[in-house]
């Protein structure tokens, strides 16, 4: 999967003529916008554990006590009213079958509307933040995640056939169902937003199947022929959720690929999370994309132009971690993404748990495990602007720094600004139609 050094500088050209092609002569948007990720682990192996934590409001005491998922999801609720987004993803927020839209509101209801400080920060406590809407895909006639669905398989079995249901909650079946869940729903994700969200728009990918994806890296040796040709590549799920920035659609590409580890030699995670990553690359990218499918039945990915941003936990560092096959250089080297600016923190280089053979730079790690990763990522189109960034890492001797306590994970957020093109953008069609038949031509000789 190595791209040659002829490929890369290429591609890097022809897109870099694109970006300039598209982002000639164009005017500022009336405004910027802040667009944020967090993995906020609020996902308790207990269904209801969620909403039950949520349901505590600031006149009880329980919301007052730490070491509680009550007490953890202020901490959370702080974070993103110190960075204060327009637009925030949050990965492992469990959703509920039974009541899809109560965490998500009761989170916003008890925790985001209410200023919290339980960094004790001497300032007082931060403005309470209000997003006018957010998405958990409601409409889904079954749960709109593929963990805790059980696949009637031993997955976690080399060629291993029917089984009956395990109990839920249990790990076996969390290990049996398509994605690792201890229940439907477990390590949901939900984006808030500011700004309307185009729903009747927006597309999602949950049941797109892996053997679909053309060179895809679906271990057959390890799956039969039975599950191969039902499993799914999302472990959670694929949105693409345009949103009305000002008048500007923004399509937020909001995934969670797997961990790739917790597998043995066969790579099966390894190879699902790159596989998953790669999917935002395609859909991205012009003529790549078109085997895509989405949950209506819909095919093709991005038309041209489209203004985009890629977030969520990818689980992949581009020089450190188990990632398999440089999975995530598949979008921090495609040249349609806006890599100018890399979000970072002291926070990051001053972590005591440091991997003492970490090759990458620990300033723009995002997770506090494994020695220090980023896997955390805001990626925007080359047609929008980076103004600022950041990730939500205090020191030591920042009062905030408790709430480097809230999640294993730390918010990364990007300030950026849309900008029109004017309708002349010939140049631009011709250099990036180029760059999707490299970028194809290559693919196909791997």
């Amino acid at each position: 999967m190595k791209i040659n050094k002829l490929f890369r500088s290429l591609t890097a050209s022809i897109g870099i003529l694109a970006s300039i092609a598209l982002s000639s002569s164009m005017a500022q948007a009336a405004s910027n916008f802040r667009i944020a990720t967090f993995n906020t682990s609020l996902s308790p192996n207990q269904q209801n554990g969620l909403i039950d934590a949520l349901s505590i409001g600031p006149n009880d005491p329980a919301y007052n006590t730490p070491g509680t998922l009550t007490y953890q999801a202020r901490q959370i609720a702080e974070v993103i009213q110190r960075i204060n987004p327009d637009i925030i993803l949050l990965n492992e927020f469990n959703y509920n079958p039974a009541n899809p839209v109560g965490a998500a509101t009761l989170f916003q209801q008890n925790f985001l509307s209410v200023g919290q400080n339980v960094s004790g920060d001497p300032n007082g406590p931060a403005s309470p933040i209000t997003f006018n809407e957010f998405y958990v895909r409601p409409d889904a006639t079954t749960n709109p995640f593929n963990t805790g669905i059980f696949s009637g398989y031993a997955l976690n079995v080399q060629q291993g056939g029917a089984i009956p249901q395990p109990s839920v909650e249990t790990s076996q079946y969390a290990n049996t169902s398509w994605g690792f869940g201890f229940y439907p729903g477990q390590y949901g994700m939900v984006v808030y937003s500011k700004y309307p969200i185009l729903e009747e728009q927006a597309r999602t990918f949950q049941n797109f199947l892996w053997q679909d994806m053309p060179n895809n890296l679906l271990p057959t040796d390890w799956y039969s022929p039975t599950v191969a040709a039902q499993f799914p590549l999302s472990s959670k799920s694929h949105w693409d959720l345009p949103i009305d920035v000002n008048g500007e659609i923004i399509h937020v590409l909001a995934s969670h690929p797997t961990p790739p580890v917790f597998d043995g030699p066969e790579d099966r995670n390894g190879r699902r999370n790159h596989d998953e990553i790669r999917l935002w690359s395609d859909y991205i990218t012009p003529g790549q994309g078109n085997y895509i499918y989405d949950d209506k039945g819909v095919f093709g990915g991005l038309t041209l132009g489209s203004r985009f941003v890629i977030m969520g936990d990818q689980n992949a560092d581009p020089y450190d971690g188990d990632s398999s096959f440089g999975a995530i250089n598949q979008l921090v080297d495609n040249p349609l993404i806006n890599t100018s600016f890399t979000p970072g923190s002291l926070g990051g280089v001053q972590y005591t748990d440091r991997n003492p053979n970490q090759i990458g730079n620990p300033f723009y790690d995002t997770a506090a495990f494994t020695g220090g990763l980023r896997v955390d990522y805001v990626l925007p189109s080359t047609n929008l602007q980076i103004l600022d960034g950041l990730v939500f890492w205090p020191t030591d001797d920042n009062p905030l720094s408790s709430l480097n306590n809230a999640s294993d994970h730390h918010a990364v957020a990007l300030t950026l600004t849309a900008a029109v093109p004017e309708p002349n953008t010939i140049l631009g069609v011709f250099t990036v139609g180029i760059f999707g038949f490299l970028y194809r031509k290559h693919r196909n000789s791997n």
